[in-house]
């Protein structure tokens, strides 16, 4: 109806000018508009009876990897002449190829098929409506409906391939794995040698050092390796974040999360996630792929936020790691934290610090006043948080992980 106002007035402000000046003709030309409204009024569309339905080739995909969408409009009422539809694309996604409209006669009884693929990044998209528009010849008097079809799409974080990781944790569980555990036993590494005690395997007599002493036998120590309690914090503070253009440096802390769990859940070790920000979001304790998919989709839905209560990392919760478990925390750090990792630590925890450089995401090339400064301040709080005897590893995060974990970790870097 809003689109027949224009052309009334139009007809009202004929007929008044023709009325003052006296001129036929302007009468004339106001029944114009007047025959324009009364064709369209005639010729209105019924109401659209339309029935949608839509499916997904994936409801679960990674970032950058597209999927087909289908959807399939069937009419149950009469015929429509020109019916527009429209598929409303999920915040965050975008088109890959395909088209997610059309304008088309759909026959009373007939379906429409739509084929397209989309694209989205991190989260979980939630399909709701599609709008539909039937209109006739003049465009006045359209019929909208507006369909439910609801779907969901969670796209996952990439999951970098990661070099293996050696480290030496405090503490193991008792079941077999990759972590060396300071203890003779069944491996494959050197521990050490002792004297020969009555029971022990004859394989493991060493030669050499019983060949240097006529009266006693010796026996090659291995050490043990089991499986390790790791606990991965991810800093979600809003205030924490870095944006640049349309990347985030959160975006790179969640990778980083999403590969070294993936890594350590392949070797066999007990993997939990906290996400400290809006809110504490805590992931049990678990193993392999079960755990892995878990993590996964727990990192899709991830996201910053600001609450004044866990402005600081004094309210991390520790108790929900156990005692001696490797704790890695993922932070671009801020003023104060430094004697929060230092207390941390203390509680018989044993903490790795990976830093995504927050002043080379926001200041690539830059060498004015404020970079500078700003890269004083941040050096000196990695600075803090090194003397105190904490591992800390600074990530630019143009360089990819994988390659920064191989150079500082591959050669059993974490102890």
């Amino acid at each position: 109806m809003k689109a027949a106002a224009f052309p009334l007035l139009l007809a009202l402000a004929s007929a008044l000018a023709g009325a003052i000046l006296l001129n036929g003709v302007l009468f004339a030309l106001a029944l114009m508009p007047l025959v324009f409204v009364a064709a369209g009024a005639l010729a209105a569309p019924p109401a659209p009876q339309l029935r949608v339905t839509r499916q997904l080739a994936a409801s679960r995909v990674s970032v950058g990897q597209p999927v087909e969408v289908v959807l399939e409009v069937s009419n149950d009422g009469p015929t429509l002449q020109a019916l527009r539809i429209d598929d409303q694309l999920p915040a965050g996604a975008w088109l890959v190829d395909g088209q997610p409209w059309a304008v088309v006669r759909l026959a009373a009884g007939a379906s429409l098929t739509l084929r397209y693929r989309i694209a989205a990044r991190r989260g979980l998209h939630r399909y709701d409506v599609v709008r539909c528009r039937a209109e006739e010849a003049t465009g006045l008097f359209p019929a909208l409906a507006v369909v439910h079809a609801e779907a969901r799409l969670l796209v996952v974080p990439e999951v970098p391939r990661l070099p293996p990781i050696v480290f030496r944790p405090r503490r193991t569980r008792v079941f077999a794995g990759l972590a060396p555990a300071r203890q003779d036993g069944a491996g494959i590494d050197m521990l050490g040698v002792r004297p020969y005690q009555p029971g022990d395997p004859a394989r493991r007599i060493n030669p050499r050092a019983s060949a240097r002493r006529d009266d006693a036998w010796y026996v090659t120590e291995l050490e043990q390796e089991r499986v390790a309690d790791i606990g991965i914090i991810i800093d979600a503070r809003a205030r924490a974040d870095v944006r640049r253009g349309g990347d985030s440096l959160f975006e790179h802390s969640i990778g980083a999360a999403a590969a070294l769990s993936s890594a350590f859940l392949q070797r066999g070790d007990r993997v939990g996630v906290l996400l400290y920000g809006n809110a504490i979001e805590w992931i049990m304790p678990g193993y392999g792929a079960v755990q892995r998919e878990r993590l996964l989709r727990a990192f899709a839905r991830a996201a910053t936020g600001e609450r004044a209560a866990l402005e600081r990392f004094d309210e991390i919760p520790l108790r929900l790691f156990p005692a001696r478990s490797q704790l890695i925390v993922i932070s671009p750090l801020l003023p104060g934290d430094a004697a929060t990792l230092v207390r941390m630590r203390g509680r018989d925890r044993h903490v790795l610090v990976i830093v995504p450089d927050p002043v080379d995401f926001e200041h690539p090339a830059a060498a004015t006043v404020a970079s500078t400064l700003a890269r004083a301040e941040h050096a000196l709080l990695v600075r803090q948080i090194s003397r105190a005897g904490i591992p800390l590893l600074t990530w630019p995060v143009a360089t990819p992980f994988a390659r920064v974990v191989a150079a500082a970790f591959a050669r059993g870097g974490l102890r």
